[in-house]
């Protein structure tokens, strides 16, 4: 599948109808979830024939990803059982399977090498100090191929130094640098949108 046919699958998914601020929750773009995905199968073959878990998934963006680039299994993981009836009604109009857990990525127990890849657009922290480091810990833990993940640009001494220190990851690479189109959802948003420089990251466990 080319680039361009996956982003503009992505862009007809359904996103949040309420997002919950406590949360983050932000829509991952079609922009963005297409080239984390199409990267991590094109350049390093994380994706097709491989079983690909989704940290956060809200309305399952990079899931179904995944799964259209031929991923084996994939597994979408969130807190909020709002955002995973959406992302079971955007599987079910791609004609897609994806299994859908309903856990706190902190409490979860998945049994070691049943992930090859973990890909996430996680909290980055701001209403929640760490949060983005718990699901970077959690990824590391499960996936037994790579982690690809975002994070402010601005945090990317702290990242690498917590994932190769703190976690024991073997790698932790910025693959590029994308900016993060937040639209206006939440009351205290005082612009339209703004951009957010992120780094797309991938992190190969120890």
């Amino acid at each position: 599948m080319k680039l361009k046919q996956l982003e503009s699958l992505l862009g007809n998914l359904q996103q949040f109808s309420n997002p919950k601020v406590d949360l983050e929750q932000y829509p991952t773009g079609p922009h963005i979830a297409s080239r984390l995905l199409f990267t991590a199968e094109n350049t390093f073959g994380d994706v097709n024939g491989k079983v690909v878990a989704d940290f956060g998934c809200g309305c399952g963006t990079l899931g179904l990803a995944g799964a259209l680039l031929g991923a084996d299994n994939v597994i979408g993981i969130d807190i909020d059982s709002q955002s995973l009836e959406i992302a079971s009604l955007n599987a079910e109009d791609l004609e897609l399977d994806m299994n859908l857990i309903w856990c706190d990525i902190k409490n979860l127990k998945l049994r070691g090498g049943l992930v090859d890849t973990v890909v996430m657009n996680p909290p980055f922290g701001t209403r929640k100090k760490g949060s983005d480091m718990d699901f970077l810990f959690m990824g590391l833990k499960v996936a037994s191929q790579a982690v690809y993940s975002l994070h402010k640009t601005t945090t990317r001494d702290h990242v690498r130094r917590t994932a190769l220190r703190d976690f024991s990851a073997k790698s932790a690479e910025v693959l590029c640098e994308l900016r993060f189109d937040v639209p206006h959802l939440y009351k205290f948003h005082k612009k339209k949108e703004v951009d957010i420089a992120v780094d797309l990251w991938r992190f190969v466990p120890s």
